[in-house]
């Protein structure tokens, strides 16, 4: 069996949680989600990765137990293998961004947190079957995380 997700994700990179280690949960994927990660590194990672040289993977696959251990939206795309949470090494998380948009598909775009030069991480997302090429900044309003849409500075 190859173990890789894509040509730079190996299985054990888009599987990893210390959360889920910590708590004893099992975050294996089935096959059907593997095919999704692989869809979605193929079209929204390989492209960025090519154009900016290695990016760290915070966060891929999230099977629904972790999910809900970090807390989680319900309805997040980790769970399906159509989202990750990746972080610039030879570049700065802004021009990560930056890059990101302007990828030809994509369901969502996050600028996680961090400040208005840079994101702490940046939320990539990509559907099969409906991106909707959402580009938003999370902000913490009180103990709730809001999403607005993404204004360029």
């Amino acid at each position: 069996m190859n173990n890789n997700i894509s040509k730079h994700i190996t299985f054990e990179e888009a599987t990893k949680s210390n959360t889920a280690t910590r708590l004893g949960i099992d975050n294996n994927p089935s096959d059907a989600i593997i095919e999704t990660m692989k869809t979605t590194a193929e079209n929204v990672f390989e492209p960025l990765r090519e154009k900016l040289g290695p990016i760290r993977i915070t966060s891929f696959f999230r099977c629904p137990e972790l999910n809900r251990a970090i807390g989680g939206s319900n309805s997040s795309q980790h769970t399906k293998g159509e989202a990750m949470d990746i972080s610039g090494i030879n570049v700065t998380n802004a021009m990560l961004f930056d890059t990101a948009c302007a990828l030809a598909e994509f369901d969502q775009i996050i600028w996680e947190f961090g400040d208005s030069t840079n994101p702490a991480w940046v939320h990539i997302s990509y559907s099969s079957t409906h991106n909707r090429k959402q580009i938003l900044v999370a902000k913490k309003q009180g103990r709730r995380t809001i999403y607005i849409p993404y204004r360029k500075p």
